[in-house]
C-alpha cells in the first residue's frame, strides 16, 4: 500500500513534533533570561529613583538649615526648593509603583514557563514550586499589608511629611496663622495625603494580583 498523498508519514510528523517542542522550549528558556533581567532592572530602577529623591531631599533640607540665620532667604528657599521637592516625590512614587506592577507581570510570566517545564517531568513539581502555604513565596508570606513595606511607600510617607511640613510653613509664613493650628492643619493634610497615596498603590497592586491566571487559566 502506498502513502496517503499529502499526508506525512508518522515517523515524519514525530520528528517535526520533537522538532517544534525543542524548539519551543529553547525559546522558553531564553525567555525566562530575558525576563529576569527586566526584573533585576525593575529593581535596580527603584533603587536608583529613590536614591535620587532622598538625598536631594536632605540636600535641600540642609541648605535651609545654613540659610536659618537670614529670614528673607529662607523664606525663599523654602518655598522654592520645598515645593520642587515635593513634586519630584510624587513623580518618585508613581514611577515606583509602575515598577512594582512591572515585577508583577514579569514574574507571572517567569512562574508561567516555570509551569511548563515543571511537567516536563515527575519530578519537575517539586523542584520547581515557588513554595507552599506554610512557607509563603520563595519563604516569605505575602499578605495584602505588604505593599506598605514597598520603596514607593517609603518615599510616599517621606513626602507626605513633606507635604504637610509645607502646608503648616505656608500657614505660618504666609498667612500667619497661630502655630497650634498650622501645625494640626499640616498633620491632618499630610495624613490624607498618605492614606490616599496608599489607596492609589493598593489599588493598582490588586489589579495586577487580580490579572495574573495561572497557565491554563
Amino acid at each position: 500500500a502506498g502513502k496517503t498523498p499529502g499526508r506525512p508519514s508518522m515517523p515524519e510528523s514525530t520528528s517535526s513534533a520533537s522538532a517544534d517542542l525543542a524548539a519551543l522550549r529553547s525559546a522558553l528558556a531564553n525567555e525566562q533570561i530575558v525576563l529576569q533581567s527586566v526584573a533585576s532592572a525593575t529593581v535596580s530602577e527603584s533603587g536608583a529613583r529613590s536614591t535620587i529623591y532622598l538625598p536631594t531631599l536632605s540636600s535641600g533640607l540642609g541648605a535651609l538649615g545654613f540659610s536659618a540665620r537670614t529670614p528673607g532667604l529662607l523664606a525663599i528657599l523654602t518655598f522654592a526648593l520645598l515645593p520642587t521637592i515635593f513634586v519630584l516625590g510624587w513623580f518618585t512614587v508613581v514611577r515606583l509603583v509602575d515598577n512594582t506592577i512591572e515585577n508583577i507581570a514579569v514574574r507571572q510570566r517567569m512562574e508561567n514557563i516555570r509551569a511548563h517545564f515543571a511537567g516536563v517531568h515527575p519530578s519537575g513539581p517539586a523542584l520547581l514550586v515557588r513554595g507552599d502555604a506554610r512557607t509563603g513565596e520563595y519563604g516569605v508570606r505575602y499578605g495584602r499589608s505588604s505593599f506598605l513595606f514597598t520603596m514607593a511607600s517609603m518615599i510616599a510617607a517621606v513626602n507626605c511629611v513633606l507635604g504637610g511640613a509645607l502646608v503648616a510653613l505656608a500657614l505660618t509664613e504666609g498667612i500667619g496663622s497661630p502655630l497650634l493650628g498650622a501645625q494640626l492643619s499640616g498633620a491632618t493634610v499630610g495624613i490624607v495625603l498618605l492614606g490616599a497615596t496608599l489607596t492609589y498603590e493598593r489599588r493598582r497592586i490588586r489589579a495586577a494580583n487580580l490579572a495574573r491566571r495561572p497557565v491554563g487559566g
